[in-house]
This record gives structure tokens, C-alpha cells and sequence, in this order.
């Protein structure tokens, strides 16, 4: 005898359907995610072009801006002048006044060569000059000593300055940059100052005037990450003594750490200026900025 099978329809459980909203869903949260990531890519390039002009070139618009904050008699603290500026307006001038010029701008400003900074520095901390000395007096025993670790940014050095000269009672201070790079645009920013003494020493070890040997990089220098193996086998300098992680002396930073003691010892016992002093030493660097209480606070 011949069973005939009767079909039966299953029960509609929704499963297909569940499954083509599950795919709908995620499809939708991934598209989301990249308009997300692409919109957060596009926020953090924008950002970084906007802080690299600020801090680079300041722009018309910017510079504006920062000058309606402070006083007018600080602007020229935060106006930028180069030198090789300076030389393009003269050779410009001549050009536009009928003159034939056909030399360039170095012979308006010649840079100096490295054999040049080291005569600059020598002659720099053998005079220990002093500026503003006949104005505001000779140096108290108890007044603050603000030493200012400065490299090459000159835009935040601008801001500190402004910052400085807005501080009540800055006047009794003694202002001391420490360069460890000479450039005469940050020379000739720190030589306008005249709300207090000042006087400048430069660090005579540094990447600037030793770029091809120690403490600058010397050619044989141990690469950061080299293992010490392999350093021992190439004989480079220091194979030996890797620091605490397994890195080789890096010259753009320990040259932070050289020209800080160097900068302490120079102020504490080789300056003349400070061989009589009991008060306050502050340390700052080119970045810092400082409140208009800042001495009433630290004394």
C-alpha cells in the first residue's frame, strides 16, 4: 500500500525577514562609521593647518587679532621683523625707485657661518653686558632672577615677553635668555626690551656650532634604536652604554639636558652680575607665559 504524502506548510517564523533587517542595520552603522572616521580626518587636517600657520607664519588676520589684546606700547613685541625682511624691502625699493640693484639680499644681510656664531658667543659671554642697567639700577640681592631656556621659537618668545612685561613689579627683575641657538631676528627681539635689565648668555656647546661632531650628531653616532650587538659589531660610539630602555644618545635632546645644567652653573657661579645674589631664581622656557601676579605669587 502507497503512503501519499500531504505537505504541510511551515509556520511563518520571520526568520528571513529578521535576517534581511540585520543586514540592512549593519550595512547602515558601517556606512556611518566611515562618513564618521572621514568627517574626524578631515577635522583633525584642517586643525593641523590652521595651528602649523599659526605657529609658523601668523597670517594679517591673526597677528590683528593678537595685537587688539594687548597694549599698543607692546605691539612691536609681537610684530615680526627679519632681517632678511628687512633686506627684500631695500632691494624692492630700489627696484621700484628707478635703480638698477643687481646684487641680492646678502649683501644687505650676510648670515653668519658657523666660525662667525662662535666669535659672536665668546665675545657675548666674555662682556656679560647688561642692558637697561642705567635705566633701572644695578641688580638687588633680593630680587628675582628670571632665566628664560630659549631655542628657536620665536613666536612663543614673543608671547612670553608680552607676558613678562605686563607682570607688576617686573621692572626690579634681572631677565636672563639662555640661547643654545644664535639667530639675530631672536637677538634683536630680546635686545628691544626696556621694561627691565637683561642680558643674554649663550650655550657654547650646541648642534649649531658643532653640527658634524659631539655634542652635535658625529657621523659615527649609534642610531637610537640600534641593538647593542649589532652597535658593539659596527663599533660606533657609545656601543656600550645604551641608556635604561636600549636607546643611543639622540643630539636634539640631550642638548636640552646639557644646556639646562650648563645654563644653572653659568648663573649661579660664573656671572658676574649674580655672584652677589640671595634671592629667587626662577627657571622658565621660550614656551611658558606668566600672569601679571606671577611675582607677588612666587615671593
Amino acid at each position: 500500500m502507497r503512503v501519499r504524502k500531504i505537505p504541510l506548510p511551515l509556520p511563518n517564523t520571520g526568520l528571513m525577514h529578521r535576517k534581511r533587517n540585520t543586514y540592512y542595520i549593519r550595512v547602515i552603522i558601517g556606512v556611518a562609521l566611515i562618513v564618521f572616521v572621514l568627517m574626524q580626518l578631515h577635522v583633525f587636517n584642517y586643525t593641523d593647518s590652521r595651528e602649523m600657520s599659526m605657529i609658523g607664519e601668523p597670517t594679517n588676520d591673526s597677528i590683528d587679532a593678537m595685537l587688539s589684546m594687548v597694549p599698543s606700547v607692546l605691539h612691536k613685541f609681537l610684530t615680526p621683523k627679519s632681517r632678511n625682511q628687512t633686506a627684500a624691502a631695500h632691494m624692492q625699493h630700489n627696484s621700484t625707485s628707478g635703480g638698477r640693484y643687481n646684487g641680492s639680499y646678502t649683501d644687505y644681510y650676510h648670515p653668519p657661518n658657523i666660525s662667525e656664531i662662535k666669535q659672536q658667543i665668546a665675545k657675548y659671554n666674555e662682556l656679560q653686558i647688561v642692558l637697561n642697567e642705567d635705566t633701572y639700577g644695578p641688580l638687588q640681592n633680593d630680587s628675582v632672577i628670571i632665566v628664560v631656556q630659549v631655542h628657536t621659537r620665536i613666536t612663543y618668545l614673543r608671547h612670553l615677553i608680552v607676558s613678562l612685561a605686563q607682570a607688576k613689579d617686573i621692572s626690579k627683575t634681572l631677565l636672563i635668555f639662555s640661547h643654545d641657538y644664535y639667530d639675530d631676528d631672536i637677538n634683536d627681539l630680546v635686545q628691544t626690551i626696556d621694561f627691565c635689565k637683561v642680558i643674554q648668555i649663550f650655550y657654547p656647546y650646541s648642534i649649531q656650532t658643532h653640527p658634524d661632531e659631539f655634542p652635535g650628531v658625529d657621523p659615527n653616532d649609534c642610531p637610537r634604536d640600534m641593538k647593542k650587538d649589532q652597535a658593539i659589531i659596527r663599533k660606533c660610539n657609545n656601543a656600550l652604554y645604551p641608556d635604561l630602555y636600549g636607546h643611543y644618545r639622540e643630539a636634539k635632546f640631550t642638548q636640552t639636558k646639557h644646556h639646562w645644567w650648563w645654563k644653572a652653573n653659568r648663573v649661579f657661579d660664573q656671572l658676574d652680575v649674580t655672584r652677589y645674589h640671595t634671592g629667587l631664581v626662577l627657571f622658565l622656557e621660550e614656551d611658558h607665559y606668566v600672569a601679571e601676579d606671577f611675582l607677588y605669587l612666587l615671593e
